[in-house]
């Protein structure tokens, strides 16, 4: 009888703690207490990439919390799912302290669809539902639109260097249609499980400041332009914004009208923030100096 009541227990309990090992648990209460114990800070990565906006981390991406964010993407333990979105809630909450009667729009990074279709689901958006049910538990409005989509396909960013995964990234997001009405909703916070360099982040806030202008930052190159000029036009207007340097990029010979846009630019990145559920160490420590 003992016996079969274990194995009938090994069907509906999960067979160790995601971070640990430890049998019978989901996730144990040390592993628990690393991933959401800590009060989320804001994190830069070194280098900084142009476009990204204010990130909060819940924690260092590092021992048990790495092993809990490996087993939630890439071994499909999907009841982990909860306590990572308990921890992202938290980043949420941080990244909304100066706007915190405002909706909280959660807008997830896509991973890719090849990626997708690999682990069998997407990371990120199944984190950002369960963090913005944690939200409205606790009174604060929150819904998730998964508004982005790859317009384009890009490379393994696996062993790619900072530089090499931001120009990989340029122009590969957009707003889906209708998105742009949807992000006006609120206070847009990008979602990801974790941020390492920065791009994808930066990315998707480029995608989502051009969904909510309808401008490119008077951008005129067409279908035939490079990424390199994406990156300048867009990114470019708002890499000095956090510090209060002036706008960067040249624009000199520019009209009232592109003058006007980066303006609206400007003003438009100021209500994008980001939350991720960790992040690597350093960037913490940069933040304590």
């Amino acid at each position: 009888m003992r016996g079969w009541w274990q194995d009938l227990t090994d069907l509906v309990l999960p067979a160790e703690c995601g971070g640990c090992g430890r049998p019978r648990t989901v996730l144990c209460a040390e592993c628990r207490a690393a991933l959401g114990g800590a009060v989320p800070s804001r994190v830069r990565p070194v280098p900084e990439p142009p476009g990204l906006p204010s990130v909060h981390a819940a924690a260092p991406y590092a021992d048990e919390v790495r092993a809990v964010l490996l087993a939630h993407k890439e071994r499909g333990a999907l009841p982990l799912a909860r306590p990572l979105g308990a921890a992202l809630a938290g980043a949420v909450r941080a990244a909304l302290s100066g706007a915190p009667d405002r909706a909280a729009l959660l807008v997830p990074v896509p991973s890719g669809r090849g990626a997708v279709r690999a682990r069998g689901h997407d990371p990120a958006r199944r984190i950002a539902l369960a963090a913005a049910a944690e939200l409205r538990r606790a009174g604060t409005p929150a819904r998730v639109l998964a508004v982005l989509r790859q317009r384009r396909p890009v490379a393994d960013q696996a062993g790619l260097a900072a530089q090499q995964r931001l120009e990989n990234l340029t122009g590969a997001l957009s707003v889906a249609s209708g998105g742009a009405g949807l992000l006006r909703e609120g206070r847009v916070v990008l979602v990801d499980d974790l941020m390492t360099t920065g791009a994808s982040l930066s990315e998707a806030a480029r995608a989502v400041r051009v969904a909510l202008t309808g401008e490119t930052a008077g951008y005129r190159g067409g279908a035939a332009a490079t990424r390199a000029d994406v990156a300048r036009a867009v990114y470019g207007g708002v890499i000095g914004e956090r510090s209060g340097e002036r706008m960067t990029g040249s624009m000199e010979g520019s009209t009232d009208r592109e003058w006007a846009v980066q303006g609206k630019m400007k003003s438009v990145q100021e209500t994008i923030c980001a939350a991720v559920v960790a992040a690597p160490p350093d960037s913490f420590e940069i933040n304590r100096n």
